[in-house]
Parts: C-alpha cells; structure tokens; sequence
C-alpha cells in the first residue's frame, strides 16, 4: 500500500483482495495484485459516495466507517449523481460509479494486456482503472478518455496522487481518433454501437472489450479481436452491467415523446405473454435485443384503463412505432395487442422470440459480432457465418 495509507484502509483492502481470490475464477495474476496494492481504491474514490438504491449520500467525514466499507466491498460504489449537477429535491439518478472490483478484474484478465501493450480506456470515471493499467504496462503505454471534465479533473488528480501519469483527454470516446496502433482497448461504459475509429484504431491481434446494451436490455461484455482486414469479431460473455455512454443515451418516455391522443392503433390479441420477454430469463431478452436493436419496453402497472391490470409498452428509439400489450390480471392465454406507426413492434417481438426458440434457445455466450471498419454491426450465432435475422 501506499505510504499515506492508515492501518484500516490496508486491513480493509487486505480483506477485499482475500475475497476476490476466493470468489473470482483464477487468483489474481501477481502483476494484478502488485498493481492492486499499490493503486488503492479507496484513494480514487470521491470524499461524498451515494449508496444504496435511493442513492443515499454517505460523506467520508461525518460516517468514515460506512464509507470504507463502501470502498472495500466488492459493489459498485456511485461517486457522481445527475451528471454532476445539484439534484435539489428532484430524483437523483447515478452518472458515474466505481466498478465493482470483482468485475474490474475480471475485464483486465480477459483484457489479456501484455509488457509493452499500448492500451486505450474509454471512460476513465473515478481513475481507478487507468491507475491499475498504468501500474501494470507503465503510465506512457495508456491513455483514458472522459467526457466530464469535471471527472477527468478529479481522476488526473487522484493519478498524480498515486504517482501515475498516464494520458487523460477530455472529450467524447466514440469520436475520438486513435491511430492505427492500439493492442488493448477497453470501455468501462456499456456501448449499443461500436466507434470505427475504434475498429480500424487496433492493431492485428489488437483486443477490445466491451461492455454491451441494447434499448432492450443492458448485458454482457463483447470481446472483439481485431483483423489486419479491418474488421473485428469476437463472442459475448456474460454478467456485467455498466452505465450507458452519455452521447448514446436516448431520453424518451411514453406519454411525453411516442404516444399521441391522434393515434388510432391497429387492435388484435397474442398467445405470447408480455413477461415471457421482459422477464427473468436473460438469455430471451438478450436475443430480442440483439434482433431488435432499436426498440425498448417499459412496464405501466394500473393504468387506469377498464380491464387492464398492466401493460408493457414497446416503442422505437426514434418514437415512430409503438405497440402496448395487455394483461387483465386473470387469465394469462391471450393478451389485447394494440400497434400503431410504420412497423408492427409486437409482431416483431414475436418473430425474435420464435426465432431464439426455432434455434435451441441459446445463451448469451453463443452469440456474437463482427464489426466492419464503417461501423457496421452484424450480430452472428455460434459462428460469424451464421447471421442472426435483425428485424424492422
């Protein structure tokens, strides 16, 4: 540990880094553990952290005991709220947060970084992450890219303070061009489209990692290697979830921006129950997300319509095409369908889902991607010759 580190701050990492061994599939490597022991997290985390799912403030002053402990469990831990700004007595909703260290290490295992690896972050949050790539390939081989500046400020800071250097730009990670020599790329913020600047950035053999969401749903990371062809293709893995990138976020909500009192939908009834594809099976939803890349749901409990207990909404990021489906809160064979604009998104959803059935019912990790140097995403099953049928 660092010098200025107190004896509770090291019982505390001591304990953490106990747990990972124990809980992540292999030990960490020796270069992972020296890295971890001389970047502590603690010292990368903001004096005021949020917790809990009503965000609640917990400053490092006034509760230093639930504060470190927050540091030192294996949870993400949110360290900025409302992009920054003073949420007031408006809903606080996160915007930045520190990785649970299980998965941080996870994704630098499967990162695979070599000596000598000249590594790209994209999102560099709370620096945590930069400083352990800093530690292990040396602070001029890496280079992060946030697009708060008041985060990339406070992270620059806390590198110094640690005794790293590496490059920190301020600015927007998709837009961001990389050259042609990159071996190691890795997000720490869910993407829905690839960057081709990233793609045509690596080198041959070059890896990225990334954390994947569609509308649909948010999961799983996509390992990508890249080709001296220009492409880049790799496989799914499972369990993660991560912040979407801020300039690929769509802010969109029913009654405010979709559905309009001039809207006449077209009506017809489904055997397909809307939970069956919102549920908890994640394998359903992450191949509907894959095939319906540009739509989302939202659940509407008691809408205050006569024999409707709930509904599920399904719209199009670009609010043309809606389709509500209803459950009256008895019998659960056949469900109202109400579809209106230029697709007809519950008829979509049901081809997704018979298609995910007709193949065997696979598991996020049977799927994957290969991405061309424009940008082009095609999602495959099992093998890049195989595409998967993207609907709309």
């Amino acid at each position: 540990m660092t010098g200025n580190t107190g004896a509770a701050e090291q019982a505390a990492a001591r304990g953490l880094l106990g747990r990972l061994n124990e809980t992540l599939p292999l030990p960490l490597s020796p270069e992972w553990e020296a890295a971890f022991d001389r970047v502590p997290r603690h010292t990368f985390l903001p004096r005021t952290v949020w917790l809990g799912d009503n965000l609640t403030p917990c400053d490092r002053r006034k509760s230093p005991d639930e504060w470190l402990h927050a540091a030192y469990a294996d949870e993400p831990v949110v360290t900025q709220v409302n992009d920054g700004a003073d949420p007031g007595d408006n809903e606080r909703w996160p915007s930045c947060s520190a990785s649970a260290p299980s998965i941080v290490f996870r994704m630098l295992d499967m990162l695979n970084v070599r000596d000598g690896d000249r590594v790209l972050e994209i999102g560099t949050g709370t620096g945590w992450n930069a400083g352990l790539l800093a530690h292990r390939v040396g602070s001029a081989l890496v280079t992060t890219v946030e697009v708060d500046p008041a985060l990339a400020d406070r992270a620059t800071a806390n590198l110094k303070a640690a005794g790293l250097e590496p490059t920190v730009i301020t600015g927007d990670g998709a837009t961001l061009e990389v050259g042609k020599s990159l071996d190691r790329l890795l997000a720490t913020c869910s993407v829905r489209r690839i960057s081709p600047a990233w793609v045509t950035g690596m080198a041959p053999g070059g890896v990225m990692l990334l954390p994947w969401e569609t509308p649909w749903m948010c999961f799983g990371l996509l390992r990508l290697t890249a080709y001296s062809d220009g492409t880049a293709s790799g496989r799914f893995h499972p369990h993660s979830a991560f912040m979407l990138m801020r300039g690929q976020r769509t802010d969109l909500r029913i009654f405010r921006d979709v559905v309009r009192d001039d809207h006449v939908p077209d009506e017809r009834t489904t055997g397909l129950a809307p939970w069956t594809v919102t549920g908890d099976d994640w394998a359903t939803q992450f191949a509907i997300g894959l095939q319906l890349r540009d739509v989302w749901c939202t659940w509407h409990e008691n809408p205050d319509v006569d024999g409707v207990a709930s509904r599920l909404w399904v719209a199009t990021t670009d609010a043309t095409s809606w389709a509500a489906v209803d459950y009256d809160g008895r019998q659960d064979e056949r469900f109202t369908v109400w579809e209106h604009g230029p697709r007809r998104l519950w008829s979509e959803v049901e081809a997704a889902h018979h298609w995910w059935h007709t193949v065997g019912r696979p598991t996020p990790d049977a799927f994957g991607m290969i991405v061309d140097a424009d940008g082009t995403q095609a999602p495959w099953l099992k093998t890049p010759g195989h595409p998967i049928p993207i609907m709309g």
